[in-house]
């Protein structure tokens, strides 16, 4: 489950990257524009990331209690 949800997180961060690609192309935004957009959306997948694996081992950690 953790593992479909990390898929998840980085099926998003692909299809905003590409957006910004895409903007970039039609000359809506700078490239350095691109850069911290891609930069925001590399962190925020790696905080969410963090978060699915904290979520993860928490719950392991409940159950290898009982």
């Amino acid at each position: 489950m953790a593992v479909a949800a990390r898929v998840a997180v980085r099926h998003v961060r692909r299809a905003a990257i590409e957006k910004l690609n895409d903007r970039d192309k039609k000359k809506e935004i700078s490239e350095d524009d691109v850069k911290r957009g891609q930069d925001r959306i590399q962190k925020e997948t790696d905080a969410s990331v963090k978060k699915i694996d904290d979520i993860l081992k928490t719950k392991e950690q409940e159950i290898l209690e009982v």
